[in-house]
Formats: C-alpha cells, structure tokens, sequence
C-alpha cells in the first residue's frame, strides 16, 4: 500500500491553527475499516482529486477518499488502517 500524507491543499484555518493533512484511502479499503478509523482517531473523511500514475490510468484524476487531521494523528492512521486491512485479508 503506497499511502501518502499531504497538506491539506484547500485549508481554510485562520493563521494560528495548526495545519491538517491527509493520508489517501486506497481503493479497496474496507468500509469497516474506514468506520473503526473515524470512530476510534479524530480525523474525518474527505474527498482528494489525485493523479494515477500507474498501469493504463496514467495521468488520470480520480476522486479519492482521504482521512484529514493533524499530523501525527494521520500518521497514526495510516499504520493502524494499513495493520487492519491486512487482518482483514489474512496477511
């Protein structure tokens, strides 16, 4: 899973909050992942243009699902979703 975390490039905050950022969903996570996620971190799920670069989608912009919070939550996020997803195929 190659996720990446990105500023929020539309942040509306005022001058003094913190910056959010995003961790991609990858396509084929499961939506009871997603749900433990939102329940258990303070993060919510946005959507993110993003270019696909791989296979015959390249340079194709698709609508993608991200979580948004402040760093290390995302960071959080990420390990944790990535640990679920593979209980959840039986890696």
């Amino acid at each position: 899973m190659a996720d990446e975390i990105t500023t929020d490039q539309n942040d509306e905050r005022q001058p003094d909050e913190e910056p959010l950022f995003d961790v991609l969903i990858p396509p084929g996570v499961p939506r009871s992942v997603i749900f433990d996620v939102v329940k258990k971190f303070d993060v919510e799920v946005v959507e993110r243009k993003q270019k696909l670069n791989f296979a015959n989608m390249e340079g194709d912009e698709r609508e993608l699902l991200a979580f948004r919070g402040r760093r290390e939550v995302v960071e959080q996020v990420e390990k944790y979703m990535i640990e679920r997803v593979r209980a959840f195929i039986g890696e």
